[in-house]
């Protein structure tokens, strides 16, 4: 991937890090932004008496829009460099929180979460691409910390939308005070940083490589893997807090206490992996935690409301999946990786879409404990996905 910066990390360690560090302020606001819609989810159907499927949908809109951002952010970053993209993100996520917290339609909620999803696949791409180039060695390492600064953003999220609405706020409310958050992002990554440069290395592409590599049966897997994933994940997200109200009879303060829950699990479920995924292997540590997942997942949707902090755990397991499948791959590919995260974060987006509003249509059909136990069915095409995987590299 081309290089953020100019210098050697021995000579300039100060622009290492104050670029790693906005980097991982980068995935706080992402983690804050993409996980305040669950819990004013609820609100928001109520108010504007939409049903689930509409709830879904609109939801779907910030993952349609994560698809077409992670498409072009990927060359992009090849191009412009990953510090562009991360500015251009914090505007398309202020400009998108603004109209959900003013517009009531249908078209233009979908159309502002579209516009929040730009946002967000944009962060997606450059905060990794950033690191990456950062730190070359141990990047699955580095990739865990910096998808625990995600995780600790998610966990904030519900906690910060239970005290607005406890004091009597909104839904809009939630949406709009999150957008100072994603302007400071705009504002620091267009501030000059002597020694950093605003394009990368590289300025090209090559085509005949990107079909060969980006097509092949191995990355195939690598997609299929991570788009159920993200399913996974953001169906849990997105839906929880509904589910818990209506399923298991809890209040809504309380299950947004569960999906705040979620995400702690998944941030000390990232500090953890950061230090083993290196020692165990990439494929072996992803595959094993998409089992603890879907076992912690079956226990919470079949056993009574005692048990349902199971749901939560499940984010211990699905913590290290995502960027770990990230470092594999950026390890297989050292050219285009711009362009090559880009589609595997595109297959990611294309999880991300179908899977809440596939959750969202199937609570209509057959109600919300078969709805939401999509999930495990998600989670179980990863671990099938990634068993391939492990055992392709083992044959090799």
């Amino acid at each position: 991937m081309a290089s953020d910066v100019k210098i050697s990390l021995a000579n300039r360690p100060l622009v290492l890090w104050l670029l790693t560090a906005g980097g991982f302020f980068a995935f706080f606001t992402f983690g804050f932004v993409d996980n305040i819609k669950g819990p004013a989810l609820p609100n928001l159907l109520q108010d504007l008496n939409f049903s689930y499927s509409q709830g879904g949908t609109i939801l779907s809109g910030a993952y349609l829009g994560f698809v077409v951002a992670t498409l072009l952010a990927g060359p992009l970053s090849d191009l412009m460099g990953n510090r562009a993209i991360l500015c251009a993100a914090g505007l398309f996520i202020a400009l998108g929180l603004w109209g959900l917290s003013t517009v009531s339609t249908y078209a233009l909620l979908f159309l502002s979460m579209l516009v929040v999803g730009l946002g967000a696949g944009a962060i997606e791409v450059g905060g990794n691409g950033l690191i990456v180039a950062l730190h070359r060695q141990a990047q699955g390492r580095y990739l865990n910390l910096l998808a625990t600064f995600h995780g600790i953003g998610s966990m904030l999220a519900p906690l910060y939308a239970a005290w607005i609405l406890t004091a009597g706020g909104s839904w809009r409310q939630i949406f709009l005070y999150g957008a100072p958050l994603a302007v400071l992002l705009a504002v620091l990554f267009m501030l000059p940083m002597r020694g950093a440069t605003e394009k990368g290395e590289t300025h090209s592409f090559d085509w005949i490589v990107l079909r060969r590599t980006g097509f092949s049966s191995t990355m195939l897997l690598f997609y299929l893997g991570l788009a159920f994933y993200v399913a996974t994940e953001l169906g849990i997200a997105a839906w929880i807090v509904e589910y818990l109200i209506r399923q298991k009879g809890m209040a809504q303060t309380t299950a947004s206490y569960y999906l705040a829950g979620f995400f702690a699990f998944v941030m000390a479920g990232r500090l953890v992996g950061s230090i083993f995924v290196e020692r165990i292997g990439y494929l072996r540590s992803v595959l094993w935690a998409a089992v603890g997942a879907l076992i912690c997942m079956l226990v919470g949707l079949l056993s009574p409301p005692a048990l349902a902090f199971f749901l939560p755990m499940s984010g211990f397991f699905c913590s290290i999946i995502f960027p770990t499948v990230t470092a594999a791959v950026s390890r297989l590919h050292t050219q285009n990786t711009g362009t090559i995260l880009g589609l595997l974060f595109t297959a990611g987006g294309l999880g991300g879409t179908l899977g809440p509003a596939a959750i969202g249509v199937g609570s209509d059909a057959w109600g919300i404990q078969w709805g939401f136990a999509l999930n495990a069915l998600f989670c179980l095409i990863v671990i099938g996905a990634m068993g391939a995987l492990h055992q392709l590299s083992s044959e090799q």
